[in-house]
């Protein structure tokens, strides 16, 4: 049986979601932020014949992300999926899930991610010394000037507008290191809430690069959010850039797929 939850199914989505708290940092977050009532976002589970809470399906505007722990009715979400979208929808997930929709849905672009999760910071040490600030609503614009100073970095016109609401709504931090009043690098989470927390936009600009300042931002991020009892996680798709993760404690746990 496949239905709609409400906030009475709360615990048992919640029992489900924590199995993987990195995997589902996005469902948990909507899920935490916006409720079971909003009228851009929907969450629908399938429940066996015992009434076990199996697999489930967010909606956030155009954006799908299904989830489950055994085998699923993947056409009745599909079929949810053709019900409620428009001609064009994001779907996303972990990739041995999300992948059994290609040949039942009219899909984007295929992206492929490694999804790796950090949660200790005994290798998080030696940030004692460098002065690490934590950015507030006054740095937005510094934070988005540096990023676009960046070559390798893509800003969309909306940018600007998620970094403020989440540092509003506390579901994103931003700590950076300045040089002369200068902020030269700086690392953000985004999806925060109460199990995990997604890191994004590690940055230096160029001139200040090999002097070990985005390692120890990273350092600083997994200290405090480890020191809350959260899970980190991030994607990554160069291999290079994934062994620096891995010598701060980042362990690979599969991929994530997009279909854009």
């Amino acid at each position: 049986m496949i239905r709609r939850l409400t906030k009475n199914d709360h615990k048992l989505l919640f029992s489900l979601l924590k199995e993987e708290p990195s995997f589902n940092l996005f469902i948990i977050g909507d899920i935490e932020s916006f409720g079971y009532d909003a009228d851009f976002q929907d969450i629908w589970g399938e429940f066996d014949e015992n009434g076990t809470l199996n697999a489930v399906l967010l909606r956030y505007y155009d954006s799908y992300i299904p989830y489950a722990r055994t085998s699923f009715h993947m056409e009745a979400f599909a079929q949810l999926i053709r019900q409620t979208s428009t001609s064009s929808f994001v779907l996303s997930g972990k990739s041995e899930i999300v992948e059994q929709f290609e040949h039942v849905l009219p899909l984007g672009n295929k992206r492929v991610t490694y999804f790796c999760e950090c949660q200790t910071d005994k290798l998080a040490t030696g940030t004692e010394n460098i002065d690490i600030k934590k950015a507030t609503l006054d740095d937005v614009d510094r934070i988005i000037a540096l990023r676009q100073s960046i070559a390798e970095f893509t800003t969309t016109p909306r940018a600007r507008e998620m970094l403020a609401k989440g540092l509003e709504t506390n579901t994103s931090r931003t700590y950076y290191i300045e040089e002369d009043g200068k902020m030269v690098a700086s690392a953000s989470t985004t999806a925060e809430n109460s199990l995990s927390a997604m890191i994004v936009g590690v940055c230096t600009e160029e001139a200040y690069r090999q002097k070990g300042y985005a390692s120890a931002i990273m350092k600083k991020l997994i200290q405090d959010l480890i020191s809350e009892g959260k899970t980190l996680c991030l994607f990554y798709d160069n291999p290079k850039a994934g062994n620096i993760y891995k010598r701060l404690g980042f362990r690979d746990i599969g991929t994530w797929t997009m279909y854009l």
